[in-house]
């Protein structure tokens, strides 16, 4: 086992999926898939319907209700849960088994194009039949937000947005209870400063944590650039479509455990006017019989 909250993806069988889940006292079974978006969707069943047949039969949902997706008249889909995506969710009351799937057309038993779990597999086998490499790893370092209070509305007559942390620059003369400490990172000065003025460090260090519960190598993490509460994570590499499933786990992490301490996260790109960002650097290596592709006489082979 990888760790007591996920399976080794390697080689993992549905025997092995199975097994995992009643040695751990799995109560539900949680299936999940990306849309189009970029978003998690998930239906959860008892432990009970997780058998052998899962993996081949599928399970049907409604594609016509989710963005971009189908029309009415052709709702019907297929998840195919992937053995080797196998964890249990560390947010759940109960214990709860998550297998993260691919969709089908479940007439054709082909890959719908439009997601984005087979859009990355796909890409993995083109690489292979163009025979300049065998592997491309891929290791995302996504930046986020952590807020105290966020408010917005939209209506026929008027729209607004608020958004507010502790942290930010702004609150320097906020009025706060037991008083106001200051310790607030200014306007683009929030990389790298220690506690206090970084508040947000077990907060991060939990999240960290928790990704290496499920399965998640993890490396670092630190206070990112802007005020207002920038973070950063960072996790090893990993195979393109591996990695694109612990992104997701990435983001349910940073998510859940914001909200656990009162807060709330989000990866948006721009939430403060006239400070930094949020982006994801992304490294990225091709390689072929064991050798990486990028590397060469000189820096990237040039």
């Amino acid at each position: 086992m990888a760790s007591e909250g996920t399976l080794h993806p390697e080689g993992t069988s549905v025997d092995d999926v199975i097994s995992f889940a009643k040695d751990r006292g799995c109560t539900m079974l949680d299936i999940r898939f990306m849309d189009l978006p970029g978003l998690w969707q998930h239906y959860t069943f008892p432990i009970r319907k997780l058998e052998a047949e899962l993996f081949e039969e599928g399970l049907p949902f409604d594609g016509s209700s989710l963005r971009g997706w189908k029309t009415i008249n052709e709702s019907d889909m297929l998840v195919i849960p992937d053995a080797a995506t196998a964890f249990i969710d560390p947010f759940m009351k109960e214990p709860t088994l998550v297998l993260i799937g691919n969709i089908v057309d479940p007439i054709e038993r082909t890959a719908y194009g439009r997601c984005p779990r087979q859009v990355a597999l796909r890409a993995e086998q083109y690489l292979k039949s163009t025979g300049i490499g065998d592997t491309i790893y891929f290791g995302p370092e996504a930046e986020f937000f952590i807020f105290d209070d966020v408010r917005f509305r939209q209506t026929t007559n008027m729209g607004y947005y608020e958004v507010d942390s502790i942290e930010g620059s702004w609150n320097t003369d906020r009025r706060e209870e037991g008083g106001n400490l200051g310790y607030k990172p200014r306007t683009k000065q929030g990389y790298f400063p220690v506690p206090p003025m970084d508040s947000l460090h077990d907060i991060r260090t939990e999240m960290l944590l928790t990704l290496g519960q499920l399965g998640c190598v993890p490396e670092l993490h630190h206070h990112e650039v802007a005020s207002g509460g920038q973070c950063e994570l960072s996790i090893r590499f990993n195979t393109l479509t591996r990695t694109g499933d612990q992104l997701m786990m990435y983001k349910h992490v940073v998510k859940n455990v914001a909200r656990k301490y009162g807060k709330t996260a989000t990866f948006m790109p721009k939430p403060l006017y006239g400070d930094n960002g949020s982006g994801m650097h992304c490294h990225s290596s091709i390689w072929k019989n064991g050798k990486n592709q990028y590397a060469g006489d000189g820096y990237a082979a040039c």
